[in-house]
C-alpha cells in the first residue's frame, strides 16, 4: 500500500510538473515577440532618418559657408542643431527601452516573472514606444519645416546674387 502511496504521489507530481505550460508558448508572449519585431523596424526607420537629418544638416551648413554673417540663416542652423540633439535623445530612449522589452521577453520565457507582471509591463512599454514614435513625427515634421524654409532662404539669396550680379552689367 505504501508502495501505491508513492506511485500515486510520484505520478500526480510528474503529471503537474509535465502540463505547466512553457510560458514562452502562450498567445501573449507571442503576440510580444511580434511588437518587439515593430519596435525594432520603427528604430531603423528612426535611425535613417536620423542620418539623413545629419546629411541635411550638411548640406545646410556647406550652403551657409557662401553667406557672409546672415542671421536668419545662423539661426536656422542653431535651431537645426537642437532638433538632430533631441532625435539623437529620443533614438537612444528608444534604443534603451527595446533592450527593456527583450529583457522581459527573457524574463518571461524563463519563468521569472508571470503571465500577468509581463503583460502589465509590456503594456506600459507599449505606451512609451507609441508615445516615442509621437514624438518622433513631431521632430521629422519641424525637421521638414526648418529644411523647406532655409531651402526657402538659400534661393531668394541666390535670386538677389544673381539680381545684384545683372544690375553690375
Amino acid at each position: 500500500m505504501k508502495t501505491l502511496c508513492k506511485l500515486t504521489v510520484i505520478a500526480v507530481a510528474f503529471f503537474f510538473v509535465s502540463c505547466k505550460q512553457n510560458p514562452a508558448e502562450a498567445p501573449e508572449h507571442k503576440a510580444m515577440i511580434e511588437n518587439h519585431k515593430e519596435m525594432e523596424t520603427s528604430h531603423e526607420t528612426m535611425a535613417k532618418e536620423h542620418n539623413a537629418m545629419k546629411d541635411d544638416h550638411q548640406q545646410m551648413v556647406d550652403g551657409h559657408k557662401t553667406i557672409e554673417n546672415d542671421s536668419l540663416h545662423m539661426i536656422t542652423e542653431k535651431n537645426h542643431t537642437a532638433l538632430l540633439a533631441k532625435h539623437g535623445e529620443l533614438i537612444e530612449a528608444h534604443k534603451s527601452l527595446i533592450e527593456k522589452h527583450a529583457e522581459l521577453e527573457t524574463k518571461h520565457a524563463s519563468g521569472e516573472i508571470t503571465l500577468e507582471q509581463m503583460t502589465s509591463e509590456h503594456e506600459s512599454m507599449k505606451a512609451e514606444h507609441e508615445n516615442m514614435e509621437k514624438e518622433h513625427q513631431q521632430i521629422s515634421t519641424e525637421h521638414k519645416h526648418i529644411t523647406e524654409e532655409d531651402q526657402k532662404m538659400m534661393k531668394e539669396d541666390q535670386e538677389k546674387e544673381a539680381e545684384a550680379t545683372s544690375d553690375q552689367k
